[in-house]
């Protein structure tokens, strides 16, 4: 069998970190998001096709050819136009067959993917107390009837989780799919189409973590991190460490809480690092601030996070800095003796 994984955009809301790198690079208990999902595919599946587009190249160079025991081989979508518009481009390599469709940057579990591969044809759902920012099912004895997209009033708070068991005929109904007010064609009108002729069954996750925001790989990472503090290869811990991942090749001298630390990361002593993301090659000297209720500016809409503190870009040097809670730095900037709030790109 095989799993087609959709890994081509460019993950906007996760700017800053994803400027350097696609999403699905993202890491949480030190590892990609990708290679967590591979994880759990792993004796389920033989193939798996990843669609790759925005700085596809780092993902080839990351899993090569081979992951496990699974082959791993690559289809480019060189525009992204669309998770329809990305399955249509593997039309020709899962002809006749039944095949696992799944994002490449929410994380999904073994057990859920297996309840859902015994039936012919699924879909993959979880019930949310945010159901309005997702598509959410209308169901009837665990067939789907019908499926709104973030839906101004309740409907249901069963939402789509994106991982998908098809067959080839999903692909007579991308074909006739329009571009939506996005300008994309979305693999989710296809489904909705099918979903009126074909018995498509939900089946309700145990865990499935979406990751939109930084803030979700805060979360993502706590939930599947089996140790109060994960560290990479060769990594110095001199300060303290609570509740955190912390990458490969770092020096910590000071106090880092409930934090993702990337690789070659330098924390100076007496600094402080709560709640916060700091990209890959970042030396820094101050505090950030955490706050119950931050305000985060992402593409132009404030949205307030609980316990958050600070997303700091891959490549920034900042010395003496007060950092409060919210900001969002763009990567490689050089700052000394600044209070910094918001978003900073220059």
């Amino acid at each position: 069998m095989k799993a087609i994984i959709l890994a081509a955009g460019k993950g906007k809301r996760t700017q800053p970190l994803t400027l350097n790198k696609p999403k699905p690079l993202l890491k949480i208990a030190n590892k990609t998001l990708i290679e967590h999902n591979l994880d759990q595919l792993i004796d389920l599946v033989d193939e798996v096709i990843v669609v790759i587009g925005y700085r596809g190249d780092m993902i080839k160079k990351r899993l090569e050819n081979k992951y496990e025991n699974m082959k791993i081989s690559y289809v480019e979508q060189k525009e992204q136009l669309g998770t329809g518009h990305a399955l249509m481009q593997v039309e020709k390599l899962v002809r006749g067959e039944r095949f696992i469709v799944m994002m490449g940057d929410d994380l999904y579990f073994r057990g859920d993917m297996r309840r859902c591969l015994r039936y012919p044809l699924a879909v993959m759902a979880k019930r949310m107390e945010n159901y309005a920012d997702f598509g959410v099912f209308i169901n009837k004895e665990d067939k789907i009837l019908d499926l709104i997209e973030k839906p101004g009033k309740f409907i249901s708070d069963l939402v789509n989780a994106a991982f998908y068991v098809f067959d080839d005929k999903v692909f007579k109904y991308l074909k006739k799919v329009k571009k939506s007010q996005r300008k994309e064609y979305e693999l989710t009108d296809a489904f909705r189409d099918m979903a009126l002729t074909e018995d498509i069954f939900s089946v309700e996750a145990k865990v499935w973590l979406p990751i939109a925001y930084p803030w979700n790989l805060l979360e993502a990472d706590q939930i599947v991190r089996d140790e109060d503090v994960r560290t990479g290869k060769d990594t110095i811990v001199k300060g303290k460490v609570m509740d955190c991942s912390i990458g490969d090749n770092c020096v910590i001298e000071g106090f880092v809480k409930n934090s993702i630390i990337g690789d070659n990361v330098i924390i100076h002593k007496d600094s402080v690092v709560e709640d916060s993301i700091i990209g890959d090659n970042v030396n820094f000297i101050g505090t950030i601030k955490t706050s119950e209720r931050a305000g985060v500016k992402i593409n132009d809409k404030t949205v307030f996070v609980e316990n958050f503190g600070a997303v700091i870009g891959d490549g920034c040097i900042l010395e003496n800095v007060l950092v409060h809670p919210g900001t969002i730095m763009w990567p490689n900037l050089k700052i000394t003796g600044k209070e910094l709030k918001g978003v900073i790109k220059k």
